[in-house]
């Protein structure tokens, strides 16, 4: 039977330490770090930060969900809100401000309902990729098809 090799590595030799980098205006240039890619970077700046796949999406998602700001623009919204109501007045209608932010809160509060009822319908179809479809599987069972 061989003896377990693996207990006497890990209570050997302690781990080396690198030697202290030199100060700053000290000789000691010879010791250079080695840099990876042939651009030279300011000593300032920090290297840009790289994130897996994802993963700023769920960063994205926990910021807007601890928000309570809207998410859509004042002004394209509003302007939106004027020229669908041009189309079914003939006379220029005047609108207040809480009028118009009333407004934007109930439509986001409706969207933001109807694209979780829709990422439902795509997880219950083993996905996770939300399609046109999963969206007007939700409109048609909230009963919001006549839109």
């Amino acid at each position: 039977m061989r003896p377990d090799t693996s207990a006497s590595r890990r209570k050997g030799k302690t781990p080396q330490r690198r030697p202290p980098l030199p100060a700053p205006g000290t000789s000691g240039s010879q010791h250079k770090t080695p840099r990876r890619s042939g651009v030279p970077q300011l000593p300032g700046s920090p290297r840009k930060r790289k994130f897996r796949p994802g993963t700023r999406a769920l960063m994205e998602i926990r910021k807007y969900q601890k928000s309570t700001d809207l998410l859509l623009r004042k002004a394209p919204f509003s302007r939106l809100v004027r020229e669908v109501c041009q189309k079914f007045s003939r006379e220029s209608l005047k609108w207040q401000v809480y009028a118009l932010l009333a407004i934007q809160e109930a439509a986001e509060a409706f969207l933001v309902l109807l694209l979780s009822d829709a990422n439902l319908c795509a997880i219950h179809a083993k996905r996770v990729t939300l399609f046109p479809r999963d969206i007007q599987l939700a409109r048609r069972i909230r009963g919001v098809d006549s839109l």
